[in-house]
């Protein structure tokens, strides 16, 4: 963990005490480690780093040494750090962990200052704190993670931290999987990262490298083999957003006790059984269902709906319920589930319907990088539906809320890669992202000028939502209230033309299975507003294409891709009318065509009318370290060119 990691873990320890009890359990042990442990000397800080220290703290080992156990694995792990100025009291005179009690055994094995070369045993007098930590519960996300926080006493300028645990896991489900990912370099200097593996010499570890050339020392001494890796003093790395996660952000090598998928699901099928009994009422809805639709895409809808819409998402993942789902019979009769939950009963309804369907492991987050990464169950934090119809692939998250659209228009989820959970040829699948042919947001403002002096300026807009973002327009709709959304819209507008004013309710139209949102705001700008500081004679017209979404990032020492996330198309439209005169564009359209984005405007007029609209549309979804420059160049034009200024007071002399 670096010091970065820590400090944030620190900081919401520090809140955490303030509202929440220790627990009764989840006890951290003390006792001397193993004897099959190494105990090397600490090594020492190469002063050619001292200026890249941060926060007063000089890391000087990491060391993680694991072996295999019948059951699961036995791990120590020790850390040191100098303690170099005033400002690494703050960060460095307190240690925490999590852990979780339904899976681990932790046990401090030493805890140490070295001051002045002098050894100070803390650990007789150490007293943990733990707490139960559910920052995700606003949410409906239980883990029933611990966190142990131990305050240092009497810790001075130039001490030298060090301590060590141990820590005996066993897994609920894959105890004979390993799989460990260490990074060989932080964004700030360690003096040595050591990692040492100890499994039988008869299922040889695989081992992929990131971004590193760093080898292990391999050595076999009957049935058990130790890989050893070593880092010394490895240059820090610069810290980048904005990565793409099959990018890693760190220099890492990747060890598994296996290179085939199915190991993983073999691990986890038992729990996924879709031959489960059902509900007789759920069970009889789903026969309604079947009665009434035909055709097994409006199946596949109707049942994804009745499990999207009425079973609420509530995720109890402590203990078995960290991989195991509850039954289809228990989820729906609670009426809650998590994704495990969800996807295996929506999975169970389609079978039941006649449809192939299976569960599917994915990463919100991190789904990209599965296509590289080396079989583990810690690969995954969500849980997907497959559903396959003729030819035709089907990716479902049961999640989901008031998802529209039918089979021929519904949106997958953009996740990169799943894991269907099926007894043969497991393996991990890319889930197809669909280009988008027509703008998922519209936006069309319409300014009505004043026909007579001392009239207020009218302003109506119509936002057209597609597909994806219709689906999270839709959710919004539901999920706060109409005046806290219609007011977020006028203080915008009003940040643009200070005096608009709403002049009526918002009005929604929902067309559910086109997956199409339709929002109408209806405004007005009194006339002394519209005079005021000469607004008319400097009348902005401003695109809001998602300009502003599209990363900036830095370009000194940058060597990853800038991700610019899933497909985007928008369109904003702004028609004047009611003017004096007639107003033109630029009369060479100053486009933006690039491998990665395309930007565009277009405009038209009469000699009432004025119209210009803007378009933006992703064509990539990143962009390679080498071409940031030229990216950036092009973000920049496209930002200048996505608002006008017009004097729209001036009116053509009459014709003679």
């Amino acid at each position: 963990m670096t010091f970065k990691a820590m400090a944030r873990l620190c900081a919401w320890i520090a809140l955490v005490m303030v509202c929440l009890p220790a627990l009764a359990g989840g006890e951290v042990h003390k006792g001397d480690p193993a004897g099959w442990v190494d105990r090397i000397d600490l090594p020492k800080a190469d002063p050619l780093f001292d200026s890249q220290v941060r926060n007063g703290v000089s890391s000087l080992l990491s060391d993680y040494q694991t072996r295999n156990r019948p059951d699961g694995s036995e791990t120590f792990d020790r850390y040191a750090y100098r303690i170099v100025d005033r400002s690494g009291l703050e960060r460095g005179a307190a240690i925490s962990f999590e852990f979780d009690p339904a899976t681990s055994e932790v046990t401090m094995n030493w805890l140490r200052i070295i001051r002045d070369g002098v050894v100070i045993d803390r650990l007789p007098d150490a007293s943990f704190d733990v707490f139960r930590r559910e920052k995700d519960a606003e949410k409906g996300l239980f883990d029933g993670w611990l966190t142990a926080y131990l305050n240092i006493d009497d810790v001075r300028v130039g001490d030298i931290i060090d301590y060590g645990k141990t820590t005996v896991r066993t897994p609920i489900v894959g105890a004979n999987l390993f799989f460990r990912s260490v990074s060989v370099a932080w964004d700030e200097p360690i003096a040595l990262i050591r990692e040492k593996v100890t499994w039988p010499t008869a299922a040889p570890l695989k081992i992929r490298q990131l971004r590193t050339d760093i080898r292990p020392d391999i050595k076999t001494d009957g049935a058990l083999t130790t890989y050893l890796w070593q880092s010394a003093d490895p240059t820090p790395v610069l810290s980048e957003d904005n990565l793409p996660a099959d990018f890693p952000a760190y220099p890492a090598v990747e060890i598994s006790s296996t290179d085939k998928w199915q190991d993983i699901v073999d691990a986890l099928l038992p729990y996924y059984r879709l031959d489960q009994r059902l509900p007789d009422d759920f069970a009889a809805k789903l026969d309604d269902i079947a009665a009434r639709f035909a055709r097994p895409e409006d199946r596949m809808i109707e049942a994804m709906r009745l499990v999207q819409d009425n079973i609420r998402y509530v995720s109890l993942s402590m203990g078995r319920g960290s991989y195991v789902p509850r039954s289809p019979d228990v989820v729906v009769r609670s009426g809650f589930g998590d994704c495990k939950d969800k996807a295996l009963l929506l999975a169970t309804s389609l079978r039941r319907l006649g449809i192939r369907a299976d569960s599917a492991l994915t990463d919100l987050d991190d789904g990209l990088a599965l296509g590289d990464v080396l079989p583990t169950v810690r690969a995954f934090d969500h849980v997907i539906v497959k559903a396959v119809i003729g030819s035709q692939t089907y990716w479902i998250d049961a999640t989901n809320y008031l998802q529209g659209g039918r089979a021929e228009n519904l949106v997958a989820p953009d996740y990169g890669f799943a894991l269907p959970i099926v007894a043969n040829d497991a393996k991990m699948e890319r889930m197809e992202r669909k280009e988008l042919f027509q703008p998922t947001t519209f936006v069309s403002e319409a300014f009505d000028f004043p026909r007579r002096e001392g009239e207020p300026l009218a302003l109506t807009v119509t936002t057209t939502y597609r597909g994806g973002d219709a689906d999270v327009m839709r959710y919004k709709l539901v999920s706060q209230s109409v005046s806290k959304l219609a007011n977020d819209y006028l203080q915008y507008y009003n940040r643009q033309y200070p005096g608009m004013a709403s002049v009526a309710p918002l009005v929604t139209h929902d067309s559910r299975d086109e997956n199409v949102v339709l929002v109408i705001e209806s405004y007005q700008l009194p006339a002394d507003a519209l005079d005021e500081d000469d607004l008319a004679k400097n009348f902005p017209l401003k695109a809001d294409v998602g300009i502003g979404n599209l990363p900036e990032p830095d370009m000194v020492g940058r060597v990853g891709p800038v991700w610019l996330g899933g497909p985007a198309f928008r369109r904003h439209q702004c028609i004047v009318r009611n003017l004096k005169a007639q107003f033109v564009g630029p009369e060479k359209p100053d486009d933006v065509i690039t491998p990665y984005v395309a930007f565009k405007a277009r405009w038209s007029s009469t000699p009432t009318e004025f119209q210009v609209d803007w378009f933006l549309k992703t064509i990539g979804d990143k962009v390679p370290a080498r071409d940031i420059g030229a990216y950036l160049k092009s973000r920049r034009k496209m930002s200048g060119n996505s608002s006008w200024d017009y004097n729209f007071a001036y009116a053509e002399a009459p014709a003679n």
